[in-house]
């Protein structure tokens, strides 16, 4: 077991009462846990709570490998399975509700046409998941209002608020009678409800950035000493409902700034992503010191911020003709390429073919055009179905081929280690870290988030904001070594360094090949004369406008040269003037001298 700690892991271990840890992507933080929990007496009964059933597995046979049986290691979920599900003799349903199977459990019909109903059962099993992750009572102590931003939805719920309530209800009761199998939402929130005192005088509570209400809680109920550990900056599921439990609390606090997974360079580009918030309210630097010496580049992940982004990096991966022959989908291809609710690209490529017989989603089925599913993706904000709309207009029949090469190149889990490339989203692989990555260019940017500030429309959103900007640092920092990122999430001003690469858009890039032809057209344009004179080699070159006035145009082209780091000789010659008076006019202009350009 590690001994050689840290000064800031030695004061977490040394720590009395209840304490917040807020650790940095890799600083090692289950290991930290590891021995705060060897530090206490060994009748002490300590509970740790793992994000999920992976990281459950991964900490109880590090627990067991150092002795320490008087731990206990669960997820919030196991943990209400063991005191409501076998309490209630409860039946699970393994996946959630379809909008589809709601409707015939509550019997919902609407006199205003065959989609209503499912509008309505939509938003019911959202505002159940809402009520469910919430640390309220009832119902009515919350406004699901809050949660709706277009305008198109936020007028249906309206319309029908009074009966979105009744049904919700009526759903929330079926399960807790158990004339329904109930939702894993709903026996957590039982558990909160219910308010047990668990056995422990120790809890760590791991991930606590992305907590639901529901769960913290259960925790800050109890009496045991309560150790929250997470990263503020890695809370990435508020869509699900989460909150950043750090923040929550008055504990005192401790920081693990260290990683141990990259290197500086990594961490410096961390920090300058996570100065963005700057832009969108307070934001308190923070330091991050990487200490990871990593070498190999066998793991290379693609990462990206959505589903769409993914898959059309994919779609391009097979269009290109890649000669690797093996990658790995994080979660399967199937996740990328179904909607949450069950409803496939292949039924909407059947919407749009009009070849309804073929639709399997009960729902498309329904439908009589791509026009009324749009109608539908606005009054449900469902943004997965939005994403697969997307890709089917923009690759419409192509999409059973494309999905068909992938699926045969894809290997199974027991063989990622043998992929050449591992596809995912940011969410899929949070925990994961590869030797090398690559991003997609679907994330968030300063100039994006300017552009949301500035939209005097639509008020921007700032907590989605930020945790675009979260997407981003985790999408960073699960590298080992290598990072691969598009210039454009770049940070201005930040300078790349050997293990940063830089991806320069195509269009971008065919612009700078032309710009290369046109600078090699000018150079075989221009006399080069050389002659021998006097025993010595003397080189005559023609600048057809060496003396003339500069024209706005001009300055316009040197500047965008210039900035597109061009060496001067070549803008000598592209705007046929001599390097001297290149020189002259860039200082003048009062650009950035930088010696290595010059």
């Amino acid at each position: 077991m590690e001994t050689n700690w840290t000064s800031e892991q030695n004061l977490i271990i040394q720590s009395k009462g209840d304490i917040t840890i807020n650790a940095v992507a890799g600083s090692g933080k289950t290991t930290t846990l590891i021995g705060y929990a060897k530090a206490q007496s060994t009748t002490s009964r300590i509970l740790y709570l793992a994000f999920n059933k992976s990281v459950k597995q991964e900490a109880q046979a590090k627990m067991l490998q150092q002795g320490l049986t008087n731990v206990t290691v669960e997820t919030a979920h196991s943990l209400a399975f063991k005191y409501i599900v076998r309490k209630y003799k409860y039946t699970i349903k393994q996946s959630d509700y379809k909008t589809h199977e709601l409707v015939t459990i509550l019997g919902l019909h609407s006199s205003e046409g065959n989609l209503v109903e499912y509008l309505i059962a939509n938003h019911i099993l959202k505002f159940a998941s809402y009520f469910c992750n919430s640390d309220k009572k009832t119902i009515k102590e919350l406004n699901y209002l809050d949660l709706i931003q277009e305008e198109k939805a936020r007028i249906f719920v309206q319309q029908h608020y009074a009966y979105l309530v009744i049904q919700t209800r009526i759903f929330l009761a079926k399960m807790d009678r158990g004339e329904i199998d109930i939702t894993h939402d709903f026996y957590l929130k039982k558990l909160q409800l219910e308010s047990p005192n668990l056995p422990y005088d120790f809890i760590l509570f791991d991930e606590a950035q992305d907590a639901s209400k529901a769960m913290l809680s259960l925790v800050l109920q109890q009496p045991a000493t309560k150790v929250i550990v997470g990263d503020t900056h890695q809370q990435i599921y508020g869509w699900r409902f989460a909150i950043n439990s750090m923040e929550q609390t008055n504990f005192t606090e401790y920081q693990l700034s260290t990683s141990f997974r990259f290197a500086q360079s990594i961490a410096d580009l961390a920090m300058a992503v996570l100065s963005l918030k700057t832009k969108i309210g307070v934001y308190k630097p923070i330091t991050i010191s990487g200490k990871g010496n990593h070498k190999q580049e066998v793991s290379k992940a693609i990462i990206a911020r959505t589903n769409l982004g993914l898959l059309i990096k994919a779609i391009d991966w097979v269009n290109n003709k890649q000669k690797a022959q093996k990658i790995y989908f994080e979660g399967s291809i199937h996740s990328y390429t179904y909607a949450d609710d069950g409803t496939s690209l292949y039924d909407i490529l059947n919407l749009q073919n009009g070849n309804k017989a073929a639709i399997k989603d009960p729902i498309i089925k329904q439908m009589q055009s791509v026009a009324e599913l749009e109608n539908y993706i606005e009054k449900t904000e469902d943004a997965q179905l939005g994403m697969l709309l997307q890709i089917v207009e923009d690759y419409g029949n192509e999409i059973p081929g494309i999905l068909k090469e992938l699926k045969d190149k894809q290997v199974p889990q027991e063989e990622k280690a043998s992929a050449t490339y591992i596809f995912s989203t940011v969410h899929k692989c949070k925990g994961l870290e590869y030797d090398s990555i690559q991003l997609v260019d679907d994330f968030i940017t300063a100039e994006r988030i300017e552009s949301a500030l500035n939209n005097k429309e639509k008020p921007a959103d700032l907590s989605k904001l930020k945790e675009e900007i979260n997407l981003l640092y985790v999408a960073i920092t699960r590298t080992k070594n290598t990072l691969l990122i598009p210039e454009g999430l770049i940070p201005l001003g930040f300078p790349v360094a050997a293990n940063i690469k830089k991806i320069v858009p195509p269009k971008e890039l065919e612009r700078l090949k032309t710009l290369e032809k046109q600078l090699q057209k000018n150079r075989d344009q221009f006399a080069v004369k050389f002659s021998k004179s006097n025993n010595r080699l003397e080189k005559k070159t023609v600048f057809n406008k060496a003396y003339a006035p500069w024209e706005p145009e001009e300055d316009e082209q040197l500047l965008e040269l210039y900035h597109d780091r061009i060496a001067l000789k070549d803008i000598a010659i592209q705007l046929g003037r001599s390097q001297g008076a290149i020189k002259s006019r860039i200082e003048k202009l009062e650009l950035r001298d930088d010696d290595s350009f010059l």
